[in-house]
């Protein structure tokens, strides 16, 4: 089925009421385990990379390993650009290949993120690239405290950028270790009210599993961004499988060990966020 567009994998999402995971990358091994996931699952998968990915990995081989994942897939694969800060940086992961970028805007005044998301969105609709924005502000857990987004506020957005998702802040968070957010479910419908466009809620590591998927089911919330408990379970199994033998040494009998507990958590969470 190859790569696709955050539109591509959206829009059905949107109509048949389901959401698609947005998995925050790190490495290869991890990548290459969300793809086989989502195989088993039969959902689409959206491989994301965030700004620690891209400090250590150069967005042209991140881009090039992303699409040859892609290329490859049973089925839909974005390649996605997290939480880029600039027009530059989306320009940077749009010619290394992605088919996707998430501009962040929400730490600017209104009409300035307004201004430069428009500017993203002209640029990508050149290449056929899809477009993520964010209004409010979706804090970090022992970091900067959430704002959530005005309904109004969005509404403006997207009826002057004509962007392909939203993220919004509804409670939750950056780097929840613990499942303990509470969404605001009034505020989310006073979205849905004045918006027309897929919703997306980062932080979703720190959502409850029962409420991830009444939002996936029941809401217009079709991308859930999930890095934390990912991150989580590697770093438990790690130590368990070091602990277990200790004259283990080799980097790709390390990682072959830790990524069957990745697959598991991926396909549970890609289930459960589908009918």
């Amino acid at each position: 089925m190859s790569l696709a567009s955050l539109a591509d994998v959206l829009r059905p999402a949107v109509t048949e009421g389901y959401a698609v995971m947005g998995a925050v990358v790190l490495g290869w091994e991890d990548a290459e385990t969300y793809v086989e996931a989502a195989e088993e699952t039969g959902a689409a998968i959206i491989l994301q990379a965030g700004p620690n990915f891209r400090q250590s990995v150069p967005v042209n081989v991140s881009g090039t390993m992303f699409r040859t994942l892609g290329e490859a897939a049973a089925v839909p694969v974005v390649a996605h650009i997290d939480h880029a800060k600039s027009i530059e940086e989306c320009r940077t992961g749009i010619e290394a290949g992605f088919t996707s970028v998430m501009y962040d805007g929400s730490a600017l005044p209104l009409e300035e993120n307004i201004a430069t998301t428009a500017e993203v969105v002209s640029l990508s609709r050149r290449h056929g690239v899809s477009v993520e924005a964010e209004i409010g502000f979706v804090g970090y857990a022992e970091g900067a405290n959430s704002e959530h987004t005005d309904p109004q506020e969005a509404t403006k957005l997207v009826a002057e950028t004509g962007v392909d998702a939203l993220a919004v802040s509804v409670g939750n968070t950056h780097l929840q270790q613990s499942d303990l957010a509470e969404i605001n479910l009034e505020r989310l419908a006073e979205i849905e009210a004045v918006t027309d466009c897929p919703l997306v809620l980062h932080g979703a590591s720190g959502i409850p599993a029962a409420m991830r998927r009444h939002l996936a089911l029941k809401t217009r919330v079709c991308k859930f961004n999930v890095g934390t408990e990912f991150r989580y379970a590697f770093g438990q199994t790690l130590r368990r499988v070091l602990a277990e033998d200790a004259s283990v040494f080799d980097r790709r009998e390390i990682f072959k060990k830790t990524m069957p507990t990745l697959k598991t958590l991926a396909i549970e969470v890609m289930s459960s966020i589908r009918p």
